[in-house]
């Protein structure tokens, strides 16, 4: 998986791309950390508009930031989710843990 990290304002976008797995761990988690410590930054936006795999151990990163970011006061938003990707997020129930935009 590729992340690119993008700052705007008081948000900071993730963009993702290909599979977004176990093996994606270290990435996802190396994108976000350093804006979490970011006074600016107010909201993490995920856009999953380039993924098209997310297996159980991506729902549980995206839990895990959720966590740290309401810590730290910030809200997360999952973006441009289509597809499979899509059912299976609306078949976790994230769409009620999670803006979806």
């Amino acid at each position: 998986m590729q992340t690119q990290v993008q700052k705007s304002g008081n948000k900071a976008t993730i963009r993702l791309a290909g599979r977004f797995d176990f093996n994606a761990h270290r990435h996802f988690r190396d994108a976000y950390e350093s804006q979490l410590s970011s006074a600016d930054v107010k909201e993490f936006e995920i856009d999953f508009g380039q993924v098209d795999y997310v297996d159980s151990s991506a729902l549980g990163m995206l839990l895990m930031l959720k966590e740290k970011a309401q810590a730290s006061s910030k809200a997360v938003a999952l973006v441009n989710c289509r597809g499979t990707v899509k059912q299976v997020l609306d078949i976790a129930n994230f769409g009620k843990l999670f803006q979806m935009r």
